[in-house]
């Protein structure tokens, strides 16, 4: 039996259990009236992985290379926003998984990690894009990551198994949704896929608009007949540091800041609003890899699309934009030293992440051109002992594993790397840390100092004024 949201005698009601408690009821002490103003629009962004060091070092890395702060702490600057501390559990853990947060967003009830609106007991709860599509609203999701990955599925379907991605892709089929845009193309190919169809090409025969490079996103215009499924990449999209060296890949590939520009531009065709989250995906597989140049350049991709978002959305006023991470991941942060300031100021300089580094090298490389490698890619070089110890892990590579399929070093060229950037870390995984949660526009009068994550989605509802039986 599926689980149904639902407003009784003008109060939030929540179900389920977890872990830590009950999901019970927000309490008369923990509401906050909404506004005359109803948001017609949603615009929900998600920095994934976000610890709090990640969007401190994007803001201190763009003021020094820069003098301008990101969009998102000028926006506490100028106090424009709303803003709490989120609680990010899941049912089976204090430490989430990125499908279990999703999922607690986007079917308003914490759920096992690994599953998608799933509860333990097999019921469903049904994601909120499809109540808000059943309201007459224009959704649809945007991501650097694979489109049907774990934290766009959240708002969209239901899974036993995030890892299902070839069954999920299929599912939007039948979903219609109004713009689905990422990587992952191999979820939708005949040549990659398990079953061996030709996804992409029922998505055409459906009367789908369908775009595969970044001029074909560019010409499809805002036709608000037709639903848009846009995915550029194999698997996540490349990062934006290593993607501003390639010429080809920039000419190929949107940004997130461009996707999401376009999604804005199509759905804002629909006369009774819209939902849209947008997801820097790849902040979280750069913090699973330590990749301080990565992280820091995926961080303010989001801040390149959150600043398009509130331009559009302090000139629409009727726009509820949503700021915040599913969980923190492996806490990074600058740290003190003599040559702190001057560590981190080298970043400017760098042209690589460490994810192109070491996916470039192989047995055959000497330590000499291991070494430069690096100075070429980041302006340091390891020393030959070492370059010598980084060459020892390409004699035992494999390929299993999600994030890191091929077990390189990235763990062993973080610790080196730190010597010359001042930047550490405290894991290569999901923390169970109290995230950053901001909102601006009508529905932000709903916030209150400390949410539990599952209690945003009945908050926008309530800000749409979207009621279901």
């Amino acid at each position: 039996m599926q689980r149904r949201d639902f407003f009784k005698n003008g109060s939030l009601t929540l179900f389920g259990t977890t872990l830590l408690g009950s999901n019970a009821s927000i309490a008369s002490g923990r509401q906050r009236k909404r506004s005359g103003k109803t948001a017609k629009n949603i615009i929900f962004m998600v920095s994934d992985g976000m610890s709090a060091g990640t969007l401190n070092m994007a803001d201190m890395y763009m003021q020094r290379k820069t003098g301008k702060r990101s969009t998102w702490l000028q926006l506490y600057d100028e106090g424009k926003i709303s803003r709490a501390l989120m609680d990010t559990a899941s049912a089976s853990s204090m430490v989430t998984d990125s499908a279990a947060g999703s999922s607690s967003w986007g079917g308003g009830v914490r759920v096992p990690n690994g599953s998608l609106n799933v509860n333990a007991d097999g019921s469903f709860n049904k994601p909120i894009l499809q109540k808000f599509t059943a309201a007459g609203k224009a959704v649809g999701c945007v991501t650097t990551v694979p489109i049907a990955h774990a934290t766009p599925a959240g708002f969209c379907v239901n899974s036993q198994k995030r890892g299902d991605m070839d069954e999920i892709a299929e599912q939007y089929l039948s979903l219609r949704f109004d713009v689905m845009m990422g990587g992952g193309i191999d979820n939708f190919l005949v040549d990659t896929r398990k079953d061996k169809k030709d996804l992409l090409q029922e998505f055409r025969n459906k009367n789908f608009s369908v775009a595969t490079t970044r001029s074909g996103l560019q010409a499809i215009g805002n036709n608000p007949r037709k639903p848009v499924l846009g995915v550029f990449y194999k698997d996540g999209l490349p990062y934006l540091l290593d993607r501003e060296q390639d010429s080809e890949l920039k000419s190929k590939i949107p940004t997130l800041q461009e996707m999401t520009q376009q999604a804005i531009s199509i759905l804002s065709q629909n006369k009774n609003g819209f939902v849209l989250q947008v997801e820097s995906g790849k902040v979280d597989w750069a913090a699973h890899a330590n990749d301080s140049p990565a992280l820091i350049h995926e961080q303010i991709a989001f801040d390149q699309a959150l600043k398009s978002v509130m331009e559009f959305a302090e000139k629409d006023g009727n726009t509820l934009v949503v700021m915040t991470t599913d969980h923190g991941n492996a806490n990074p942060g600058l740290f003190y030293g003599s040559k702190a300031d001057k560590n981190f100021d080298r970043m400017h300089t760098f042209k690589h992440t460490n994810d192109w580094i070491l996916n470039g090298i192989n047995n055959e490389y000497s330590y000499q051109q291991v070494r430069e490698r690096i100075e070429h890619a980041q302006n340091w070089a390891p020393s030959e002992n070492e370059a010598k110890e980084l060459l020892k892990h390409y004699q035992q590579l494999d390929e299993t594993g999600l994030y890191n399929p091929r077990k390189l070093p990235f763990k062993y060229l973080a610790q080196i790397q730190e010597k010359h950037t001042s930047v550490g870390w405290g894991s290569m995984d999901h923390s169970a840390d109290y995230v950053e949660l901001a909102m601006y526009g009508p529905g932000s009068e709903l916030l209150i100092p400390f949410v539990k994550n599952y209690e945003l989605h009945n908050l926008m509802l309530k800000a749409a004024a979207v009621t279901l039986p």
